[in-house]
């Protein structure tokens, strides 16, 4: 009987032996990914840094938006899904559609700018950030001190990462507006 025990008792502990180095660390969580990708940037952008040959200053922080990452996830997605690589989707989309459909308006401020870096295969934040920061056009992205927000999605082997700035009018600005002594002429579809 004491066999038994014994032969039982180490047939579990190597199973769990086996499970154990099996198992691979969770995924990260939502805010733990976002954390860990604006540190990076953020990162980088107090210190300043080459981009190329071209040397960008500090630049204040960015912040997570959501509606950023729900139009990066889309890109994302439909990426892995219809099995491509642009910027451009294949229905013709561009990234202005995609992220002023996600929720991510121009209307009401004075200055909106967007951008996008796009990447695939990287394995971890970590690989995919110094990839972009090596990429001249993906740092001044991540540098541009025009971006005050951004959202960054992984899928499957694809990442997006979208940005944006929008300024705000001021106050006094905002009253003329909602009063009617200043009218804001109509902008044109900025996809044409």
């Amino acid at each position: 009987m004491s066999k038994t025990i014994t032969r039982g008792f180490l047939l579990a502990v190597l199973c769990l032996t086996v499970k154990t180095a099996n198992t691979q660390a969770p995924p990260p969580t939502a805010e733990r990914f976002k954390q860990e990708f604006l540190g990076y940037i953020n990162y980088y952008r107090k210190q300043g840094c080459n981009c190329g040959t071209k040397w960008f200053p500090p630049v204040p922080p960015i912040t997570w938006n959501n509606l950023l990452a729900k139009a990066a996830y889309g890109h994302a997605k439909d990426m892995n899904d219809r099995n491509y690589f642009n910027h451009v989707s294949k229905d013709g989309r561009t990234m202005m559609t995609r992220i002023v459909q996600a929720g991510y308006y121009f209307n009401g401020y004075k200055d909106f700018t967007i951008g996008e870096n796009i990447a695939r295969g990287q394995q971890s934040i970590h690989e995919v950030m110094m990839d972009w920061f090596k990429s001249e056009g993906h740092c001044h992205n991540l540098m541009n001190p025009q971006f005050k927000e951004m959202g960054v999605v992984q899928y499957n082997d694809y990442w997006v990462q979208d940005f944006g700035g929008r300024q705000p009018y001021s106050a006094e600005v905002r009253e003329q507006i909602r009063s009617g002594k200043l009218k804001l002429l109509p902008r044109e579809s900025l996809d044409n």
